[in-house]
C-alpha cells in the first residue's frame, strides 16, 4: 500500500460515512422497534418515550424488579369535586397464605402486569385526577424512582405522563399521589371512545436510576352504566 493510501485510510472516521451516520441519526431519533427493546435486554426512558404506539409485549420480565417493588393501595379521585373515582387495595396476607404451596409451573408469569378499567362516559370530561398509589419496597433503596405511562385510543397517542416517586428507603411503606391532567377531547373524539371499549389503553413503565424495572399494562372502556 502506498504512503497516500495509508493516509487515507488513517484518516477516515470511525462510524462509517455520512451517509451512514445519517441513516443512524434518523434511526434514532425514530426509536428502536419494540423486538429490538426486548432482545438487547435494556430499555432506557428516552426509548420508550420514542415509542409510537402501545406495546405488543413487555419490554422486561417479572424477574427485573430486584427491589421487590409491591403496589399495595391505588385511588383515583376527581381533584375539582373530590369524589372517589375508583379505589382498589391488596389483601394482606394471611398464615393460610405463607403455608400454602404454590405451584408455580400452573402460575401465569404477567399475572398481575394487567389492568382492567370501566368507567362511565363521565368519566372523559374529567381535566384533573388524582392517583394515589401506596407500595411497599425490599430490602434495597430505591433512587431515581420514575414512572412514564402512555395512553392510547387504537393507534394514537391521547398522551404521555412523566411522574418522580423519589427516594424510598429499603423496607418502606411508601405513598405518593400523582395528577394526572387529561387532554381536552372533542364531542366526536369521547363517542370514538365510548363506542369502542377497551380500545382505549395504556404502557406503565418503571425505572430506577433510568433502568426498566416494571412494565405493567391496562385497558379501558368508558360505556359503563350504559345499557344496551
Amino acid at each position: 500500500m502506498s504512503a497516500s493510501a495509508r493516509s487515507a485510510s488513517s484518516g477516515k472516521k470511525k462510524g462509517g460515512g455520512f451517509l451512514a451516520r445519517q441513516a443512524k441519526a434518523k434511526s434514532d431519533k425514530r426509536g428502536q422497534s419494540e423486538e429490538e427493546l426486548i432482545n438487547r435486554g435494556k430499555v432506557s426512558p428516552d426509548e420508550v418515550l420514542r415509542l409510537s404506539k402501545i406495546t405488543d409485549n413487555y419490554l422486561c420480565p417479572p424477574e427485573a424488579n430486584v427491589y421487590q417493588i409491591d403496589f399495595t393501595r391505588f385511588k383515583l379521585r376527581d381533584m375539582e369535586s373530590g369524589t372517589t373515582l375508583f379505589e382498589v387495595a391488596k389483601p394482606p396476607p394471611t398464615d393460610h397464605d405463607e403455608d400454602q404451596e404454590i405451584d408455580t409451573e400452573d402460575m401465569d408469569p404477567n399475572a398481575g402486569r394487567f389492568v382492567r378499567y370501566q368507567f362511565t362516559p363521565q368519566f372523559l370530561k374529567l381535566r384533573t385526577v388524582g392517583a394515589t398509589v401506596e407500595f411497599t419496597v425490599g430490602d434495597q433503596p430505591v433512587t431515581k424512582f420514575r414512572m412514564i405511562e402512555r395512553h392510547y385510543f387504537r393507534t394514537r397517542l391521547l398522551k404521555s405522563f412523566d411522574f418522580e416517586f423519589g427516594f424510598c428507603i429499603p423496607n418502606s411503606k411508601n405513598t405518593v399521589e400523582h395528577i394526572y391532567e387529561f387532554p381536552a377531547l372533542s364531542p366526536a373524539e369521547m363517542k370514538e371512545m365510548i363506542d369502542g371499549p377497551y380500545e382505549t389503553r395504556s404502557d406503565s413503565f418503571y425505572f430506577v436510576e433510568d433502568k426498566l424495572i416494571m412494565h405493567n399494562k391496562a385497558d379501558y372502556a368508558y360505556n359503563g352504566g350504559q345499557h344496551a
